[in-house]
């Protein structure tokens, strides 16, 4: 279980080797929302196709919520015949005997892990499951909700990352942007004055004007980049995409194209880092490689996504840019990628073009 980064693969993780150890045909594991389902639902001896009949994630009812809000452990002989059981899809399978334990973090129920179907002889009337059973489950438990209580750190230090980052940006964009228009301002305040008497002085100062635009726009579009776009939490992924990309076809001399196909929505920190990665990609195509053209694909890739930028730039040896130092922002893309839980492969040779490809896994 330590081995994995992602929740979602410790989730799964716990939920298979709960159903092995304890030698059950099904095992699930839920994470409630604030609005009565569940943020994530984890299942294991479900196979795709029946999962896709059963349809939409369970609500918070019945013995699901009594573990929930009761924050009781669950031992029953048969689920069906409880006075909370209250049915399930036409395509769920049949369950008979139950174990179920609530995950906490402290005194707060953040989970709750349960199991169903002992494979095992059951007299009539009787729970397969035992209480050594149910003592080796409350071990999975917690390292579930130490998984999930590590995920709620890692967001609240993420989050506090970016407004420090936020900040940072606001004394750039101060101390250089700023600088750059009070400087564009006074020249052409001098331009102005100069245009009757001296015109020849004029036009200098009219080229200077044009030059330190040229700069304020650099320093602005490059601290743009840094933030996440509040339109991708308002549009999606594919949409952002699409905007920053018309926009950077506009404003640079190259041709910027994007294809997209079949991608879904996707857990919000791989969307942000696919975004992440592309603006890098891009800047660095559009500003260091002289590319005629740059194509933009993102497309489905099994559960997940595959984003895939390629320019028929300069290029150049990625051997030679890490042994000089210079990682043309392939150090932050690939941290990106693995704090996703993807990856990133980056193909280029002088005078070939490059192509960076990323690949994350999806929920």
């Amino acid at each position: 279980m330590s081995r994995h980064l992602e929740v979602r693969d410790v989730l799964k993780t716990i939920v298979a080797s709960a159903r092995e150890l304890l030698d059950a045909e099904y095992a699930a594991l839920g994470v409630p929302d604030d609005h009565g389902g569940f943020a994530q639902f984890v299942v294991d001896g479900v196979s795709d196709e029946q999962w896709k009949a059963i349809g939409p994630l369970p609500r918070q009812h019945g013995i699901l919520a009594a573990m929930l809000h009761g924050a009781h452990t669950e031992r029953l002989a048969d689920v069906r015949e409880d006075p909370r059981f209250e049915g399930w899809p036409a395509a769920h399978p049949e369950m008979s005997d139950f174990l179920g334990l609530p995950i906490r973090d402290g005194d707060e129920v953040i989970g709750a892990l349960f199991l169903a179907n002992k494979r095992c002889p059951k007299p009539h009337g009787t729970c397969g499951f035992t209480e050594e059973d149910e003592e080796l489950l409350g071990m999975l438990a917690q390292h579930a909700a130490i998984a999930l209580t590590n995920a709620r750190l890692y967001e609240r230090s993420r989050e506090l990352t970016i407004a420090e980052e936020r900040s940072r940006l606001a004394h750039e964009l101060h101390d250089a942007v700023s600088q750059k228009l009070f400087s564009l301002r006074l020249t052409a305040q001098a331009a102005a004055a100069l245009v009757d008497r001296d015109p020849a002085r004029a036009k200098g100062e009219l080229q200077q004007v044009a030059a330190l635009a040229a700069e304020a726009a650099d320093e602005l579009r490059a601290a743009v980049v840094e933030l996440r776009p509040a339109a991708l939490d308002e549009d999606g992924l594919i949409a952002t995409l699409r905007t920053q990309i018309q926009v950077m076809d506009r404003a640079h001399t190259a041709r910027v194209t994007f294809h997209s196909s079949g991608v879904r929505a996707l857990p919000a920190a791989q969307e942000e880092a696919l975004l992440r990665v592309a603006q890098e990609a891009l800047h660095n195509a559009l500003r260091h490689s002289g590319a005629a053209h740059v194509d933009v694909v993102l497309e489905k890739s099994g559960q997940g996504a595959r984003l895939r930028i390629t320019d028929d730039g300069s290029g150049f040896d990625p051997k030679t840019v890490r042994r000089a130092g210079r990682h043309l922002g392939l150090v932050s893309m690939r941290d990106r990628a693995g704090g996703a839980g993807g990856r990133l492969a980056v193909e280029s040779a002088p005078g070939k073009g490059t192509t960076i490809e990323m690949e994350v896994p999806g929920g």
